[in-house]
């Protein structure tokens, strides 16, 4: 049977999202629900895989299909494509399988020509709508299909407007509709050398291909990048009738939510536009009304629309983000989908529908992206700054923070100020479009002159989880010349200038504003003591301070999976006698620096075990090599040298002996200890006297020592016999009953083919997955960057490897470590402590791999607690 590549609406339904897309499915779904969607097919996705396997050519059979498809929407709407007297004009947009509001291409009002213009203002006895919609498709169809800038047509747009001394679109006559096509397509000509396509078919065929291409734009490919969806996917093409809401004062167009998206009330939230399309209202470039006001000017399709809006959050089962429009008076819909929310209103959405009887527990902490909770953890202006702090603009509330940077116009350039100069940055744009997501994505804050709570700048911003201030007209901005700069209410801000912005009020303030650290209670608490219900990973996390550890309980860890003491001697009180140490050349004269450690190091474990009360701790012997601690300027040698009784000669001399072509696979790590085991001997010491001092006060600490870069049983037990012996002779002389675990981070691809001999030595295994994936790729994760671009324009990798952990290369030597080590020692306690531990994807990874625990940051561990849960119900759900 031959393969079918196309789906009318009523042949498919809401589970068909892999081959219609998330579009497609959705108005299949509405259709069988009986709802009013203009009617039309769904090309498939793996019409878009095939597209690309054919070397961007869509197959004759496709083609046939599309066109026999089209002969059954004539027959369903009574009209004809390409026909003078009654046309059917179509709608040509894309939908993957996963939402990516705005990355995609869309074109609307195809089908229309020279001929069919002039049928279709006879039709509708309304020449102005029938000009105004074949002026719209020739510049959608010359941006999308044939890539020349729809910047120019608005510019064309604009001079017309100048001539007739108008401001709005809206406010041009027929005959002015009429002269813009005109010089539309004489543009065109100017640009392309060809006619602009006047065969509806050919237009048709061009634009699905120009689609399947929109697939891989740039932009699409960054927003899959950053949200994890997989190129192979491919985007399905959704083939509509066209419904027009530019008919006049009893038609127009809007996009509205069941819920509010940035705060989560139960309550209808939207924009329209009268006499205008779907476009205008997302595109910013007319203010929108609010959806209330429609009560008023459209009351029979108002009513309409609440009754159907509130039908599709119950049949979803979520807040539903909405596209409408309405023909003199119809209501019609043309798209339903799982809406984009801030974090707030996505907790707060998720226990109301658990409390409303709509979903269950389990079925709310799905409805959460983990990574959404980040905009909850960070910082909000200080009270007393903000209200003594002048208010020097205002727009719209789009997506809430707090946010303070650098001004900068375009996307370009707050890339380069974040990557180049470390900046923070806020992106100040006259209204934003998919061409800016890279600088929307490195920003603090977005501000934007034009657009409404629905437009692309505040949508993406709150699926970001990014602050973000629309709508704010005062604003004028200046960026033609070298200087940049914007004005607002009669004060100048030049580019590089510091603002602030509160995307929870729509305040903008000039200059730099005080923060203060989130606070999480309400929604939050219940949410997250439904997911510590349900998840099995333990969550612990990376600190290195009693402060952070602090945090890191107050955000629900239950451990520290790894403290590294490195850190610990980079402090002004410690790092002279660290260097001492180093610079010693005996080993009396190294033990000497260190006994001036000892009791440093000492305190500041007895403050990390108080602040964790009772949890484990696992704490890291010395890492890095040593040279990181010397400086490397003559100047600062000399000054060091001088500090340390040496002359600068002999400091110089000891730089370069510890200077190591690859460092990070060199003198580090257990390595040290090898080499210098009185430096294990003093942090034994520190740990075991520590952990005996709290355990006077009531505590119970059971300390876990590990020992990192381990690549062979005998680096184990060599070191271990130096933990092991002094440990025990402390407590021993200390006449105390203390437990402790030796065990070992494995971040070396032999240490973890040798799993099983090294965990008849080692009580835990931590995977440092940081070093285990550079050591596995053999790519240094600090110099990546130089090479990744290249990887992803060839298509070699779709994301960067050190960001989440690879699942189908690291993944196997660490489910191939979890096996080898459980066979000698069932009962050993297996973790991960690298960056990969606050990943949602790699922790449902290290869930199904039958880890105990993940360790992250401390900012990161309520995202840790719910990607946990998720995968333990996502687990259940699929059989586990």
């Amino acid at each position: 049977m031959a393969a079918k590549y196309v789906y009318l609406f009523s042949e498919g339904n809401g589970t068909m999202k892999e081959l219609l897309g998330g579009k497609g499915a959705n108005l299949a779904e509405m259709t069988n629900l009986g709802m009013p969607v203009p009617q039309g097919f769904t090309v498939t996705t793996e019409a878009c895989t095939r597209y690309y396997e054919d070397d961007k050519i869509i197959a004759d059979e496709i083609i046939d299909e599309i066109y026999a498809n089209v002969k059954k929407m004539e027959e369903i709407t009574g009209k004809n494509f390409g026909d003078v007297n009654n046309p059917l004009l179509v709608s040509v947009r894309s939908g993957a399988r996963a939402s990516m509001p705005g990355m995609m291409d869309t074109v609307l009002n195809l089908g229309l020509n020279d001929e069919v213009v002039i049928g279709l203002a006879k039709l509708t006895n309304n020449e102005r709508f029938a000009y105004d919609s074949y002026r719209r498709f020739i510049q959608m169809f010359s941006d999308v299909v044939m890539e020349v800038s729809k910047k120019n047509f608005e510019e064309i747009i604009d001079e017309l407007k100048d001539e007739k001394g108008v401001k709005l679109d809206n406010e041009l006559d027929a005959d002015d509709m009429k002269e813009l096509v005109k010089r539309f397509k004489n543009y065109f000509k100017e640009q392309k050398g060809v006619d602009f396509p006047s065969e509806p078919k050919e237009q048709l065929i061009e634009s699905v291909k120009a689609v399947f291409r929109s697939w891989n734009n740039e932009r699409a490919i960054i927003y899959r990048r950053m949200n994890e969806i997989p190129g192979s996917w491919g985007t399905a093409v959704n083939v509509q009738a066209m419904v027009f809401g530019n008919m006049g004062g009893t038609s127009g167009s809007g996009v509205a939510f069941t819920r509010n998206p940035a705060t989560g009330e139960r309550k209808l939230y939207g924009e329209y536009l009268l006499d205008a399309q779907g476009e205008d209202v997302v595109a910013g470039i007319r203010t929108p009304q609010s959806i209330e006001e429609m009560k008023e000017t459209l009351p029979d399709a108002y009513n309409k629309f609440v009754a159907i809006a509130n039908t599709l959050e119950k049949h979803y089962k979520d807040m539903q983000d909405m596209e409408f429009t309405i023909e003199n008076e119809k209501l019609y819909m043309l798209q339903t989908r799982n809406g984009k929310r801030t974090a707030a209103a996505a907790l707060k959405i998720a226990v109301d529908l658990v409390e409303e009887g709509m979903i269950t527990e389990q079925e709310s902490i799905l409805k959460v992206e983990p990574k959404q909770l980040d905009a909850l953890l960070h910082p909000q202006f200080e009270q007393k700054a903000l209200k003594a702090a002048k208010i020097a603009g205002k727009g719209l509330a789009a997506s809430p923070g707090a946010a303070c940077g650098k001004v900068y116009f375009t996307a370009e350039d707050a890339v380069k100020a974040v990557n180049d100069r470390k900046e923070k940055v806020i992106l100040v744009r006259l209204e934003t479009s998919p061409e800016d997501i890279e600088g929307m994505h490195v920003s603090e804050g977005i501000l934007t002159v034009r657009g409404g709570n629905t437009s692309h700048a505040a949508v993406v911003a709150r699926g970001m989880g990014t602050c973000c201030v629309c709508g704010c007209g005062d604003i004028e901005i200046h960026d033609e010349s070298q200087d940049k700069y914007f004005t607002l209410n009669g004060e100048k801000v030049n580019q590089g200038d510091y603002i602030s912005l509160d995307g929870s009020a729509g305040n903008i303030y000039i200059g730099q504003l005080p923060t203060v650290a989130a606070e999480i209670t309400g929604d939050f608490e219940k949410f997250m003591a439904w997911a510590d219900k349900y998840k099995r990973l333990k969550i612990r996390t990376n600190a290195d301070s009693p402060s952070d550890a602090a945090k890191a309980v107050e955000f629900g860890a239950e451990g520290i999976g790894l403290c590294r003491t490195e850190h610990m001697f980079f402090e002004a009180d410690r790092i002279m006698p660290f260097r001492e140490m180093i610079v010693a050349k005996t080993v009396e004269q190294r033990k000497a620096a260190l006994d001036k450690l000892l009791p440093m190091q000492r305190s500041d474990f007895e403050g990390i075990f108080k602040a964790m009360n009772g949890f484990p701790v696992t704490i890291r012997f010395l890492d890095p090599p040593l040279h990181e601690f010397l400086p490397t300027k003559a100047e600062d040698i000399a000054s060091l040298a001088k500090e340390l009784d040496i002359t600068a000669e002999e400091l110089e001399a000891i730089v370069v002996s510890l200077h190591e072509l690859n460092p990070m696979m060199g003198h580090r790590g257990c390595r040290l200890a090898v080499s210098y085991p009185e430096i294990a001997e003093m942090q034994t010491r520190a740990v075991i006297e520590a952990a005996i001092s709290v355990n006077k006060n009531g505590m119970s600490v059971v300390p876990e020592i590990m020992i990192p870069l381990i690549c062979d049983i005998n680096e184990l037990k060599f070191v271990k016999k130096i933990v092991v012996e002094t440990a025990d002779n402390i407590i021993k002389s200390a006449g105390v009953d203390l437990k402790y675990q030796v065990g070992t981070m494995i971040e070396i691809p032999r240490a973890c083919l040798l799993a099983d001999e090294i965990a008849s030595e080692a009580d835990f295994f931590s995977f440092g997955t940081n070093d285990l994936t550079q050591m596995t790729y053999g790519l240094s994760r600090d110099d990546a960057n130089k090479i990744l671009d290249d990887y992803f324009t060839a298509k070699i990798f779709e994301a960067d490897p050190t960001a989440r952990l690879d699942q189908s290369g690291v993944g196997k030597l660490v489910k191939m470590t979890v096996e080898l080590g459980r066979k000698v020692k069932p009962g050993i306690k297996l973790g991960i402590c690298g960056e990969h531990g606050g990943d949602p994807s790699s922790i449902g990874f290290c869930h199904n791999a039958g880890l105990d625990y993940v360790s992250c940051s401390p900012f990161r561990v309520p995202i840790a607690r719910l990607a946990a849960a998720q995968a333990a119900i996502s687990g259940v759900k699929a059989g586990e």
